[in-house]
């Protein structure tokens, strides 16, 4: 089965890639006459290929030696494995004429790479993090599922995720939970509702400090009363955040005007806010 529609590539692969590992194959440079330019891509599974570099011999020869990295990987599936890189000149030895060449980037890619994967390749999927599997969780990843998101689900209580989720959701188990923050997504929206007010207030220090460090989490929202924000800022304060940081985050959360307290009402109070900071399309 080949998916190729566009529109539709980083979607099909994504969901795929919840359930089964694949190798990345991406054009990194070209020379010359070649079917495809720079930075386009295609999924290799064990039965199926998602996107298209240009079809022909070098795709035939590309898919064969994605499918032999997929044959040889680690049985657990989460050991890195280091990217390979390939250079194919369009002649006869491929049964092309284009007299080009392209260079060929190839990676074993696993379920928990999808939102790093969803910001690299082209930006129309925004990755979110979502740190609690409460009724407003289970909730929000339903709201979520056919919006342009990505969302890393993450609970320190491992036994609270559903037995399955939509496409473009990876869970995570993170014990201490705010560990989980080091490794998001540049450019994640950050969601904190778990089951703990000081699970939440350790997940808003840890995103303050990469934020202080690296700048990329463009909202950090957290789930509360202003009673309970007021709490956490002068906590907050003690440990050394600024007025200035502690204004990053964004407490209650959802857009104004909603009043329901129902778990979906207030998910699809959240995700409208979420879909603000995606800015004009």
């Amino acid at each position: 089965m080949i998916f190729t529609s566009a529109s539709r590539f980083t979607s099909h692969f994504l969901g795929r890639l919840a359930r089964q590992p694949a190798v990345l194959v991406q054009v990194t440079s070209t020379q010359g006459s070649v079917p495809r330019e720079a930075g386009v891509w295609m999924a290799v599974f064990d039965d199926a290929v998602v996107g298209t570099i240009g079809g022909g011999h070098l795709e035939y020869q590309a898919i064969a030696r994605a499918r032999a990295m997929l044959g040889a990987r680690p049985a657990a599936q989460q050991a890195a494995q280091p990217a390979s890189d390939g250079r194919f000149a369009l002649g006869p030895a491929l049964g092309q004429c284009c007299g080009g060449v392209m260079h060929l980037r190839f990676e074993l890619v696993v379920a928990g790479d999808s939102p790093s994967l969803a910001v690299r390749l082209g930006g129309d999927l925004a990755p979110v993090a979502l740190f609690g599997g409460g009724h407003v969780g289970h909730a929000l990843v339903q709201v979520l599922a056919p919006l342009p998101f990505c969302t890393t689900w993450i609970d320190s209580r491992e036994q609270v995720f559903p037995a399955s989720v939509p496409e473009r959701v990876v869970c995570e188990h993170s014990e201490p939970v705010q560990g989980a923050v080091a490794g998001l997504a540049p450019q994640s929206r950050v969601l904190i509702m778990s089951f703990s007010h000081a699970e939440d207030l350790e997940v808003v220090a840890a995103c303050l400090r990469r934020q202080r460090e690296q700048a990329d989490l463009p909202y950090v929202g957290l789930i509360g009363s202003k009673t309970k924000w007021a709490t956490f800022q002068r906590r907050l304060e003690a440990r050394g955040f600024s007025p200035a940081e502690l204004a990053h985050v964004t407490c209650p959360i959802g857009i104004a005007g909603i009043s329901g307290k129902e778990p979906e009402v207030i998910a699809v109070a959240v995700a409208a806010q979420l879909l603000q900071t995606l800015g004009p399309s």
